[in-house]
């Protein structure tokens, strides 16, 4: 037997749900970081998990009622055409797939321009932001942004401030998360924002979590980051990637992460194995030799890019790293794109 649509169920006279949401979903988003956020509205909606959208309700909207499409292939079908944006307390955008087909179109963008000018607040998940962004939505706002994302996000848009070394970012009218899990970190804080941290942590327990992290925990990073446990190390991390065209001193990177320099250089060097001031290089020349193999950038403005004073800098630290010089880590790489330098020299 199918069960009934959860708009379509009776609530109590003259009930306002103390949290509305809206879903917009774009093509190819991704499904975890939907059904996350919206499984933790259905449980703090109601009793047990009866998902009577009393507490908390929800939809899901397009400019036309037809199946989109997700990243894995499953589709979903919109309950309705783009409602009027007053009626809801956030309306959130899935992205998912940034070079999968065609994005948001003019409808939907024009509906998101139409929520802001309606004071409704505007929720950007997963790659979903790039559809504010595109609608001219967030320039100069903080965005946040998962670190695979991070330099997609700075080409494309480079009038936003991207925050790739926490989960969720609220910046005045605007919420964006990562996507990923951190979605249901967003889903329990709308919820506890709304209904209350005992609503929230029963959303959890029902769905085997025990506890959110809070919007400003560290994201997962690469595959070294993965074997860091100090969070404050991992935020350094972060926001070293995030830094390479203008380095953050290590003062500097102490106090983002509230450490004293030499608090922060004790930790670095026991959990990553190297100083602070070596790491940052070494990343910085990666990041080089990455624009060397895959783009058709001068020498000079990859040195630019990378944070060295001038193309000469950059050579003398890259022939230091890697055995060979730039010019010459080109032409292999053109030649064999198996063949490329490793490093001649372990951190330290």
């Amino acid at each position: 037997m199918a069960l009934p649509h959860p708009a379509t169920q009776p609530l109590p006279p003259a009930h306002r749900p103390a949290l509305r949401m809206g879903f917009v979903l774009l093509p190819n988003f991704t499904l975890m970081p939907f059904a996350a956020i919206i499984d933790a509205l259905r449980l703090a909606a109601d009793e047990g998990d009866r998902s009577r959208p009393i507490d908390c309700a929800w939809t899901i909207m397009a400019a036309e009622r037809r199946p989109i499409r997700s990243s894995a292939g499953v589709e979903v079908l919109p309950w309705e055409t783009f409602r009027d944006p007053r009626e809801f307390d956030y309306i959130a955008v899935i992205g998912g797939l940034l070079r999968g087909g065609p994005q948001a179109d003019e409808a939907t963008l024009a509906y998101l321009r139409r929520a802001a000018a309606a004071g409704t607040r505007l929720i950007g998940v997963c790659t979903g932001m790039f559809a504010l962004l595109a609608a001219g939505l967030m320039a100069g706002r903080r965005c946040c942004v998962s670190w695979f994302h991070l330099r997609d996000l700075a080409e494309e848009f480079p009038e936003v401030r991207p925050v790739a070394d926490q989960l969720i970012v609220e910046d005045g009218p605007f919420v964006t998360c990562a996507g990923g899990s951190g979605a249901l970190d967003l889903g329990a804080w709308l919820v506890e924002r709304h209904l209350g941290r005992a609503r929230a942590q029963k959303s959890l327990h029902i769905m085997m979590v025990d506890h959110a992290r809070a919007p400003g925990a560290p994201q997962p990073q690469t595959a070294l980051d993965a074997q860091i446990m100090e969070p404050r190390v991992r935020r350094a991390l972060s926001l070293m990637e995030q830094n390479l065209s203008e380095p953050v001193s290590l003062a500097g990177l102490a106090a983002r992460v509230g450490l004293s320099p030499r608090q922060l250089g004790r930790l670095f060097r026991a959990e990553v194995g190297t100083s602070v001031q070596v790491h940052c290089r070494h990343q910085r020349l990666a990041h080089g030799l990455g624009l060397l193999t895959q783009t058709r950038h001068s020498i000079a403005e990859i040195a630019q890019d990378c944070g060295f004073t001038d193309a000469a800098h950059f050579t003398r630290a890259f022939r230091s790293r890697y055995g060979t010089t730039p010019a010459s880590a080109r032409l292999a790489a053109g030649r064999d794109a198996g063949q490329l330098p490793i490093p001649t020299t372990v951190p330290g």
